[in-house]
């Protein structure tokens, strides 16, 4: 990600709320964990209105479509509203791979009709976040690589990555916020 300009020049609103995940993008310092804040906050929150797990599952799922529709549609063109190569205010891309990370979770065993179940959520939830952040900075293997991509691909694909190689921690801090906060 570079840093480019913070706001697009000649971009419709649309593709920019689009790209910049509603306008978090814009926010300042550390774009990217703010993009990566939505999927977290809306799991929270899911949980905490006492929903049942699927909706975690298709929400997340939802959101990481969006941030490849987004990136892929609008990407080329963010690239040269902004003038950088994935610029830091396209945030849509956080906000997927994050997602994505969080869809490697078992929701079905974390979400129970319990007291805990929030407690559960929250463990997973920052150690998804704080993983997926770890791997899309230092972008380990062939993550770094998959930005050489064309159009929108090279702003969401190295994303993905990183959010694919954070679900081994996320299941392992689902099997330890089960074992400390058991559902009944």
């Amino acid at each position: 990600m570079s840093a480019g300009s913070r706001f697009a020049n000649g971009m419709p609103l649309g593709a920019m709320v689009a790209v910049t995940a509603g306008g978090i993008g814009l926010m300042r310092p550390a774009s990217g964990s703010w993009g990566s804040l939505p999927p977290v906050g809306l799991v929270v929150l899911i949980v905490w209105s006492g929903a049942p797990w699927w909706v975690v599952g298709a929400t997340l799922a939802l959101l990481t479509v969006y941030g490849i529709v987004a990136c892929v549609r609008f990407g080329a063109l963010a690239e040269k509203c902004f003038g950088a190569k994935d610029p830091s205010s396209v945030v849509a891309d956080e906000t997927a791979g994050c997602a994505l990370t969080l869809l490697g979770a078992p929701w079905w065993m974390i979400i129970g009709a319990d007291s805990n179940a929030l407690m559960r959520t929250v463990i997973v939830c920052a150690t998804g976040f704080f993983f997926f952040r770890l791997f899309d900075v230092w972008k380990p293997g062939y993550v770094a690589d998959l930005q050489s991509q064309p159009f929108g691909w090279g702003i969401v694909l190295d994303d993905l990555a990183a959010g694919a190689w954070a679900w081994p921690p996320v299941i392992l801090s689902a099997a330890c916020a089960l074992h400390f906060y058991p559902v009944p």
